[in-house]
Formats: structure tokens, C-alpha cells, sequence
């Protein structure tokens, strides 16, 4: 079955008497929703006996009885949580700010990430994909880093010169000295060295303990008896 995409907005929730957003909505019999506290206070107002909806002008009789709409309150309550949620930040061209290099040039939001694969800034926006899809996942991330290129050794820095470029290109471009791609490297490595020797350290403490239980079956020494083997 295919899922609807429906796009609502805040409007779409805010009480028409007191023009914020709902609170403790409820539904009167002619469908129009309201804070209770609003409809309460605006029947309490009304002469006795006309109770009517302050939009559409209906009138019930008796005065109807109010309850919570629970599914209405929860839409709210995460509309409000997704307005805490911090939007965006536009890049001002500040210090240290870096811009995100898919963003349209009118409207260029401030980079968060910059990927050593890609050798590419993202925003919040341009880089889910570096979350969510599997083989972009793989890439290392890093916090935005201004001026990229200058944080790349010459080897690593081929790939961001144009064609045809040369000295002349090469001099624009310093190296800081610290090379961004190096340092990933060389964390890899330490890694992998890292697991390498903590395999190492497990299969002796496996053939330690092989090695006892076997002494212990035999009441023997499996070095000194030619008995007793390893596979």
C-alpha cells in the first residue's frame, strides 16, 4: 500500500481565538477545533443559551460537553518539539565559518561536516546522505574544515587541481604542513595494528589454554611428551 506524503503546517494548528498554537485542543459538533480554555471562556461570555462557534456561527443546545482530543494534542506536541529543533545556520562568511559547497550560491547554509573522501563541506541538510546511505557511510567525516585544499599534502591535493595546472596553481595553494588524509591514514593503520595485536594476544591465551587442558587430562607435559600434539 503506498504511503500519502502529507504536508501540514503551523497555521494549520493555532486556535482561531487566541491565534496560538493549540493548546488542549478539542472539537466542538460543527468540526471547528479550539483550545479548551478559549471555547470556555468565549460560551462563558455568550448569552444564555446561544452557544455557537466563533467561526462559523452554528448554535447548540444544550452547551456541549468538551473533551481533549488526544490524537489532535499529540500532532501538536510534536510540532512544538520539531520548532525546538535548531534550524539551519546561514554561512555569513564569519571566521572560521565554513560554507557548504552543495548549497545554491543565494542561499548557501554554514558547512557542519567535511568529507575526506568526497574532499567536500556539507551542511546539516547535504549531509544526511553520508548517514543514511550504505556506501557513502564509509567515508570519513570530519567537523568542517575552512579551506580543505590547504590541509592536504601535494599527493593528496592532486585530485583538487584543475586540468592543465602547474606551478602556478601549486603556489596558490599552500600546505599547511598537517595533512588531513595522512592523519586518517595513519589513524587506520594504528587501528589495524591495533586488532592485530589483540588477535595476537587471544590465540596465545587459546593455546594456553589448550595446552593446560591437555597437560591436565594427561597429568602430562605436552612439550616433553611426543604423545601429545597441536593441530
Amino acid at each position: 500500500m503506498a504511503q500519502a506524503n502529507i504536508s501540514v503546517t503551523e497555521s494549520q494548528f493555532r486556535c482561531p481565538i487566541c491565534l496560538d498554537i493549540l493548546k488542549d485542543p478539542v472539537s466542538i459538533p460543527c468540526g471547528h477545533t479550539y483550545c479548551m480554555a478559549c471555547i470556555n471562556d468565549y460560551w462563558d461570555q455568550a448569552e444564555s443559551g446561544q452557544f455557537s462557534c466563533p467561526q462559523c456561527r452554528e448554535t447548540f443546545s444544550p452547551r456541549p460537553v468538551l473533551r481533549r482530543n488526544t490524537v489532535l494534542a499529540e500532532v501538536v506536541d510534536k510540532l512544538k518539539l520539531s520548532e525546538m529543533v535548531a534550524a539551519p545556520e546561514l554561512y555569513l562568511g564569519g571566521v572560521g565559518e565554513v560554507p557548504c559547497d552543495f548549497c545554491p550560491a543565494e542561499s548557501k547554509l554554514r558547512a557542519e561536516k567535511s568529507c575526506l573522501v568526497c574532499l567536500a563541506s556539507f551542511c546539516e541538510v547535504h549531509v544526511l546522505p553520508h548517514r543514511e546511505v550504505g556506501t557513502l557511510r564509509r567515508h570519513k567525516l570530519v567537523a568542517a574544515v575552512e579551506c580543505l585544499a590547504e590541509r592536504l599534502c601535494a599527493q593528496h591535493r592532486l585530485g583538487l587541481e584543475p586540468a592543465g595546472s602547474g606551478s602556478e596553481a601549486e603556489a596558490a595553494v599552500e600546505w599547511s604542513g598537517d595533512c588531513l588524509l595522512c592523519e586518517a591514514d595513519q589513524e587506520e593503520v594504528h587501528n589495524m595494528d591495533a586488532q592485530r595485536a589483540r588477535r595476537q594476544v587471544q590465540g596465545q591465551v587459546g593455546c594456553g589454554k589448550v595446552r593446560s587442558f591437555l597437560v591436565s587430562l594427561g597429568g602430562r607435559n605436552p612439550k616433553s611428551d611426543p604423545g601429545v600434539g597441536f593441530v
